[in-house]
């Protein structure tokens, strides 16, 4: 038979859905000639839809190679890589395709995506307008557009962009999860009242959960339904029981926030600390790189860093698999720039979630998380997939040796010269409306006061204003709070704030860490599910366990309380500042000693 008889065989059976059949003949054909360009263009396309995108980019980079100009080799070609995660090369290969035809839809579109991916945003916001100018209701390319706003924190546009998706699609399961995060974003707190948190526990991501309901059940159910359907089936272990014989105990820490993220600075004390003599210490970063100085100090505290941001999910796990790592540590769980895949294909023999996210991943592929009592109290393992692991004092790292600037005046913070100053620096999706009710309530009470908040969006801001006003508080009475140059200078302005006032059911973990550390007294209410108890913990390694109330109503008095008794206030703070000398929160090398406790025991 001739090739061109087989070629057309094959051109047949892939037509037919005969995907094994259609193989087996563009195979024959490119045996018997290497340069067959549309076998080979075949086979690289066939390859793909079976799912080998690794073999599928070698073909079609050899058929590209034979007619550059082919767009439609090209457009499959880039495809291949961008599900390999290779963004860089899927950029260049979609630059080649728009370079032949400016008007190529999926290129376009496909453009944008990359442009994400690389967190390129404003040029992946560019590629997808223009996709939707080619074609303007196709529910991807508006998604993907929502997903590109919420990165540039333009929230409204991405609401309405969102809107636009459901009404294409109303049962767009990813557009109603990211939808709602977006709407915590804009406290709109009415629209945020008619999404059921079982509705977003239907939907996830399991961070969005959070800020809905503290259900440990729902929390617990979200995550495990989000790894199904991120790793539908099990992947073959890499590590098959293999016993290691190292002379120290490798450690690897896994995160794609290292760079400047508030994971790496809290992380970096540690990692400097660690016992050489006992462990080896290595940094996989998996997401983009910066310049700053967090990450440069984080690099040189590692003993071995590698910088995987380019390699997909798969090849880092091989990596780490031929590293022969006796733990490895995920910052990250179900946060923004998730690589739980990773640790799916089993590269170390102990996978450990830590810190980056707090709740259960819903993974069976990870096999602790670490935890303290108060975060993770025993009774709560039922819902937890991973074994729960307790540190002795908080599970949470602090930097005590983190540097606070000189306080700015009154005026130049924006503050008015007299009155107490209740502050929240939270990120502002954490405000609920029971919560800014108690807010409102303490401002009414305590004449002269304000509420000093991190700014938030345009959006966010006139929500709050109006939601200030509708409980009859002025909106000059809310003061926002700017970007600082550095983390100095923010950690510096605290010291014009009296009193912290935490949120639920999400509360303050860094930023109540950061508060804690320049003096400020921290008020929480202890909520059910570990992400709104992280402050109690904090607390509690101060040795300021009465700041920790059981509800809403207790937070309230005692809030009122400190406010209007200023010695009561002023003895909190005398403790604070006498325990940063002798408190476990502020005992950087005790915490060292506990995580490396923990670290031993798992590999018993």
């Amino acid at each position: 038979m001739e090739l061109q008889q087989v070629f057309e065989q094959g051109v047949a059976s892939q037509r037919a859905g005969q995907l094994a059949r259609a193989e087996t003949l563009f195979r024959q054909v490119v045996r018997a000639d290497p340069t067959h360009f549309q076998a080979l263009h075949m086979l690289g396309f066939v390859r793909a839809q079976q799912g080998d995108f690794n073999e599928a980019v070698n073909f079609l980079n050899k058929a590209v190679k034979q007619k550059p100009g082919d767009v439609t080799a090209l457009t499959h070609y880039a495809y291949a890589l961008l599900a390999m995660q290779r963004f860089e090369q899927a950029l260049a290969a979609y630059d080649r395709v728009l370079a032949i035809d400016p008007r190529h839809f999926e290129a376009l579109y496909n453009r944008g995506v990359v442009l994400s991916q690389l967190q390129r945003f404003e040029e992946a916001l560019a590629a997808l307008d223009q996709a939707l100018a080619l074609q303007p209701r196709v529910v991807t390319t508006l998604y993907n557009r929502a997903v590109v706003l919420v990165a540039l924190e333009r929230y409204a546009e991405a609401l309405d962009c969102y809107d636009q998706v459901l009404a294409e699609d109303p049962g767009n399961l990813p557009a109603m999860a990211n939808r709602a995060m977006v709407v915590l974003n804009l406290c709109d707190w009415p629209r945020a009242a008619q999404i059921s948190p079982a509705s977003v526990a239907s939907t996830g991501p399991p961070l969005t959960l959070m800020g809905y309901s503290d259900d440990k059940q729902l929390q617990l159910q979200c995550a495990t339904a989000t790894v199904r359907a991120m790793v539908p089936q099990p992947h073959a272990p890499l590590w098959r029981g293999e016993k290691y014989r190292h002379d120290r105990i490798r450690l690897a820490y896994v995160s794609a926030d290292f760079n400047e993220h508030v994971v790496a600075s809290q992380l970096t004390p540690l990692i400097e600390r660690h016992d050489r003599t006992k462990f080896q210490v290595i940094g996989i970063a998996t997401g983009r790189p910066d310049d700053s100085a967090t990450r440069a100090r984080l690099v040189k505290a590692f003993d071995r860093f590698h910088d995987f941001g380019a390699l997909n999910s798969d090849e880092i796990a091989q990596r780490m698999r031929e590293m022969e790592i006796d733990i490895a540590i995920d910052l990250g769980g179900h946060t923004g720039l998730t690589r739980l895949r990773i640790f799916a294909h089993r590269p170390a023999p102990v996978q450990v979630s830590w810190l980056g996210y707090p709740g259960t991943t819903g993974a069976d592929f990870m096999d602790y998380l670490i935890g303290d009592a108060v975060v993770t109290p025993l009774a709560h393992q039922e819902f937890f997939t991973e074994k729960l692991v307790h540190l002795p004092d908080s599970y949470f790292p602090t930097d005590d040796a983190l540097q606070i600037g000189t306080a700015p005046a009154r005026a130049d913070a924006g503050l008015p010269q007299t009155g107490f100053v209740f502050c929240s620096f939270n990120a502002n999706w954490k405000f609920t409306a029971p919560v800014f009710d108690v807010w409102m309530r303490l401002l009414k009470a305590v004449p002269g006061s304000v509420l000093w908040l991190k700014r938030p969006n345009d959006v966010a801001r006139q929500n709050l204003e109006r939601e200030a006003a509708a409980r009859g508080v002025d909106a000059s009475r809310l003061v926002f709070a700017g970007d600082m140059p550095s983390l100095a200078d923010h950690l510096a302005r605290h010291a014009l704030a009296d009193l912290f006032l935490d949120t639920l059911p999400y509360n303050a973990h860094a930023t109540a860490a950061h508060a804690l550390w320049t003096g400020l007294p921290v008020l929480t209410c202890q909520g059910e599910a570990f992400a709104g108890r992280v402050s109690a913990s904090l607390l509690k390694a101060a040795e300021l366990p009465e700041l920790v109330t059981g509800s809403l109503d207790e937070y309230e008095a005692l809030a009122l309380r400190l406010a209007l008794e200023p010695e009561l206030l002023q003895s909190f703070k005398d403790r604070l500042k006498d325990n940063r000398g002798t408190a476990p929160l502020f005992d950087g090398t005790r915490f060292r000693q506990n995580m490396e406790a923990a670290f031993a025991a798992m590999l018993k």
